[in-house]
């Protein structure tokens, strides 16, 4: 972490130097009834846990919050496009943070990151009031805290990677033991995750599963950089040693059952994405096709079956699999819902 930039009330903004200053003081204010206004805030919370020993208990991303308003995973400078009219300055995006001291330009590019993001989330408040779905946000911003504690467990580090959870047998072993070891190497150096090990290495390990040093080197996302003979010997004590571990199989029992629903999963996915367009919401927020195969497969504990999704969902998922609608086109690439007798 190079610089932390705050903004509070209508102009103050402060830069905050975490070279020269001890930032234990903010984990105060993390626990406290404050809300924390953030945009894509996962990378920053992983700092944060680091720097400070914890995140903020009350949290608006306004990343997520976009989502429900039509925008799918916009960066900070859209937003203060499309909602404020102001364009970012991107001269000094790529400067050397670390530099001392920062120039005046480099100060007032920080500052301008934070300087309007009360006025975002201002702007997004009122508008998701408009739309009675704020409490929809509160709940994916809760869940996003949720995950983001879960996920900085050495334990369940490999489930940041989504790739890892197609892997079985031996070659799941060795991803949860790698990811496991880089969360932990990573907290041990002070560093992000990615310095130690990129998530394309940690890929590539696990499906090769190299046993020397040689082999090592030849792995995608290691190829061109050199690693440290004490690292490389790490890895591969990590996973010569790494311990096998119980299947999650809950999911594949529920999914055994019914083996092809493959039909039902093809409905309801065009059914959930026509609906996210209609009420113009990302789709990735409705529902990933595991939730869906989950909520076919009777899964009680997928994210479409509780909440607000259930709300919006369930029912007319439940209609759908029961035969009492019909998907239709009316010839203006839209999917209508049509009752049957």
């Amino acid at each position: 972490m190079a610089l932390i930039q705050i903004a509070w009330g209508e102009e103050n903004v402060a830069l905050l130097d975490p070279l020269s200053c001890d930032l234990l003081s903010i984990s105060e204010l993390f626990e406290s009834e404050i809300k924390f206004v953030m945009h894509a805030a996962s990378q920053d919370l992983e700092v944060f846990s680091r720097v400070c020993g914890s995140v903020p208990t009350k949290l608006f991303d306004t990343q997520i919050a976009a989502g429900f308003l039509g925008l799918s995973t916009p960066s900070l400078g859209i937003l203060h496009q499309q909602y404020l009219g102001i364009d970012l300055p991107k001269e000094d995006r790529m400067t050397n943070w670390l530099s001392r001291p920062l120039t005046e330009r480099q100060k007032s590019y920080a500052a301008s990151d934070v300087r309007h993001l009360i006025e975002i989330y201002n702007f997004q408040l009122n508008r998701l009031n408009e739309l009675d779905r704020f409490s929809w946000v509160e709940d994916e911003c809760r869940l996003f805290l949720d995950r983001e504690s879960v996920r900085r467990s050495p334990d369940e580090a490999w489930k940041k990677i989504k790739e890892l959870r197609r892997l079985k047998g031996k070659s799941k072993d060795v991803a949860r033991s790698i990811a496991k070891w880089r969360e932990i190497e990573a907290a041990r150096l002070d560093v992000p995750v990615r310095r130690v090990l990129s998530d394309l290495a940690i890929i590539s390990i696990s499906q090769q599963i190299p046993r020397s040093i040689q082999e090592l080197e030849k792995v995608r996302g290691l190829e061109k950089q050199k690693i440290k003979n004490g690292t490389a010997q790490s890895i591969l004590e990590v996973i010569s040693k790494a311990p096998t571990f119980p299947e999650e199989s809950k999911r594949e029992e529920i999914k055994s059952k019914n083996v092809d629903i493959r039909a039902a999963v093809a409905l309801v996915t065009a059914y959930i994405y026509q609906l996210a367009r209609d009420v113009e919401i990302d789709p990735s927020l409705l529902g990933t096709r595991n939730d869906i195969e989950a909520l076919i497969s009777g899964d009680m504990n997928s994210k479409l079956a509780k909440g607000w999704r259930g709300k919006v969902v369930g029912e007319v998922v439940e209609n759908i699999l029961g035969g009492k609608v019909s998907l239709v086109f009316d010839g203006g690439n839209r999917i209508l819902l049509e009752p049957r007798n």
